[in-house]
């Protein structure tokens, strides 16, 4: 069978357009209710509006009769004063709109930013992700109330019409042909608005992203004397945003202009034309005016479809750049709609078995097409004991973490909690019983406690306080004045310190799995010895996997896992490891680490604070 090619848009861009208003329109669907009611308000300012004219023509005709203003000055002051008290009234209601417009369109990108997986957040800037949920959700701000402005002014500009045709069909045909020329110079000129102000913001998310990686490495910036350089990176971004957002700003200049222009040259002519008819006696003084009054009021729905057509664009522009967001992948089971997750409830699976987690054949990649990070590794992590992952750089001991902990999920093979298929679990009941102290260890906004019940909010100051003491820092923690209510913001809290506050996090509750990377990377001698008790304290009660390029905190390792290239090398003790795999010999080599012995005689070596010896290479055992 032959297949028929359909043919491409010539010109994709309007079905873009349009695809992203009906994204515009998605966000504003849920408050119709009140945006309808903004409607019906608007129209009845209009109505009082449209009245104003023929009721001041009443005035002026009453006058030229000889007759009592009362009435028709009484019925002008109402329609006032009620046109007043409506508009009021809807402005704050769309102004109340607007705000949840914005404040629904941030929550979604919130809670889709902590629902996502992590690998469709760690491929953009962090700052480009703090724009998408801080400026692109405020251009719906004035965007919310475009649509019941739109109807508003439309609604209102033909009224003003067909009521100034009732006046004078001349004058009419005469302000139409400005009108048409206006809407017809308009729709050329507002679509250029919309992508102007989608480069733009897409400049803005560039700038913050770079702007937060530089501050995030402020100390190295000015240790290599980089600022200016870094200032004159960031700033080609900020000059980029604003030559956008001048482009946008120099076409709806010129579309006001070309309205508020073209009016005001039919009202020069309205004026020319009225002045001429009315000395022929062809229509009244009161009807010129009347008219001129319906064509200097003309200026108000137009300005107000210039306006809110320019501020559509500008939501259009936004609504692309969240459904962007909206479209990031989730995790399986997560909750992006904020509801908290169960909390674990003892072992799964069977209680007899030896091995907690368990890693079949599997193979996993960070990207479609790109190299496997690990690949075929087979693993038993059993319930208790300290399982140590070593290896040179890139040799994929982060990407075993990552897979336990299901932010990457595997291409191939399977992992295995208690014995069942971790897709049986959802990733909140996978972390749940595992804790895990980055290599970095970051620490959240806020106290000392704050940080220590970030895991388990109810815990007890005892549970606290012992934690502290399992890394060693009851006796620092509580010679601060504020004690745990010491923000982590403070000076008097070191590098090293904030990471034993994260380790002290982690084994605040004894886990099943306790995943440490590398956790002594910022700390002193006398602390490693102190975390080194602590893991050990912790192998005896659970599992403890640590991930080290410091081969001091694994010599006493149950099992180490050698890795190199994305595969498992070789899976033993030190001394077995030591005699018999050259790569790990090497690893213990370059950090000159020996395994027995504590003699101090000349050249024999000493030993560290964690009692592990260091001795000279040449004196290394030998295969």
């Amino acid at each position: 069978m032959t297949e028929i090619a359909v043919a491409e848009p010539i010109d994709p861009q309007p079905a873009a357009h349009r695809r992203r208003t009906y994204l515009l329109l998605a966000y504003l669907r849920p408050h119709w209710p009140a945006m309808l009611l903004g409607l019906l308000l608007g129209l009845l300012a209009n109505a009082a509006g449209l009245a104003t004219p023929l009721v001041t023509k009443w005035v002026l005709d009453t006058l030229g009769a000889g007759g009592s203003l009362s009435r028709p000055v009484t019925v002008l002051f109402a329609l006032v004063v009620v046109g007043a008290g409506i508009s009021l009234w809807q402005w704050m209601l769309m102004g109340g709109v607007a705000e949840r417009v914005v404040l629904d369109a941030r929550s979604g990108v919130i809670r889709r930013y902590f629902a996502a997986r992590i690998d469709q957040l760690t491929r953009r800037p962090g700052g480009e992700l703090v724009t998408r949920a801080t400026s692109d959700p405020g251009l719906l701000h004035e965007a919310s109330g475009s649509l019941v402005g739109l109807i508003n002014g439309a609604v209102a500009l033909v009224g003003t019409l067909v009521l100034m045709g009732t006046l004078d069909v001349v004058l009419l045909a005469t302000t139409m042909v400005a009108v048409v020329v206006v809407a017809v110079l308009m729709g050329l000129l507002l679509p250029s608005i919309g992508r102007a102000q989608e480069a733009a913001q897409e400049s803005v998310g560039r700038l913050g992203g770079a702007l937060e990686g530089s501050l995030r490495a402020i100390r190295t910036v000015k240790a290599s004397r980089a600022e200016q350089r870094q200032a004159g990176l960031i700033t080609r971004h900020a000059e980029d945003s604003a030559r956008h957002g001048i482009h946008a700003a120099r076409r709806a200049a010129t579309v006001w202009t070309i309205s508020w222009t073209g009016i005001q040259l039919a009202v020069i002519v309205i004026l020319g034309f009225g002045a001429a008819r009315a000395e022929r006696g062809l229509i009244e003084v009161s009807t010129l005016i009347a008219f001129l009054l319906y064509a200097f009021q003309l200026m108000g729905p137009i300005s107000e479809l210039t306006q809110n057509m320019t501020a559509m664009q500008a939501g259009i522009a936004a609504a692309g750049r969240l459904r962007e967001i909206e479209a990031i992948a989730v995790e399986p089971g997560s909750r992006p709609t904020g509801q908290p997750a169960p909390a674990p409830a003892g072992p799964v699976g069977s209680e007899s078995g030896d091995v907690v987690l368990t890693f079949q054949g599997v193979t996993a990649r960070y990207a479609p097409g790109a190299a496997p990070a690990v690949r075929d590794i087979d693993l038993a992590i059993p319930r208790r004991g300290h399982t140590a992952i070593v290896g040179p750089s890139g040799a994929g001991k982060t990407t075993l973490f990552s897979l336990l902990l299901r932010f990457l999920e595997p291409e191939r093979g399977r992992l295995l909690l208690y014995g069942r298929p971790y897709p049986e679990h959802t990733p909140a009941e996978i972390r749940g019983r595992l804790a895990y102290v980055e290599q970095e260890a970051p620490v959240v906004p806020g106290t000392i406690g704050d940080n220590l019940r970030f895991t388990h909010p109810d815990a007890a100051d005892e549970e606290l306080w012992a934690a502290l003491r399992a890394v060693d820092l009851h006796d620092k923690v509580g010679s601060l004045d504020l004690g745990l209510d010491t923000p982590l913001s403070a000076t008097t809290v070191s590098g090293g310190e904030r990471q034993r506050i994260a380790l002290a996090r982690a084994v605040l509750r004894t886990p099943d799995v306790l995943l440490l990377d590398e956790a002594t990377s910022q700390v002193d001698g006398l602390t490693e010895a102190a975390v080194g008790r602590c893991v050990r304290q912790r192998a005896g009660a659970g599992a403890v996997v640590t991930i080290a390029h410091r081969l001091s905190t694994v010599l006493d390792a149950d099992q180490i896992v050698v890795m190199d290239r994305g595969r498992i090398r070789a899976v033993g003790d030190h001394v077995t490891l030591l005699r018999t795999d050259e790569l790990y010999r090497d690893l213990v080599a370059s950090l000159r680490i020996g395994t027995s012995g504590t003699s101090t005689a000349p050249g024999a070596g000493r030993t560290t604070g964690s009692g592990t010896l260091l001795v000279p290479l040449d004196r290394l055992p030998q295969e």
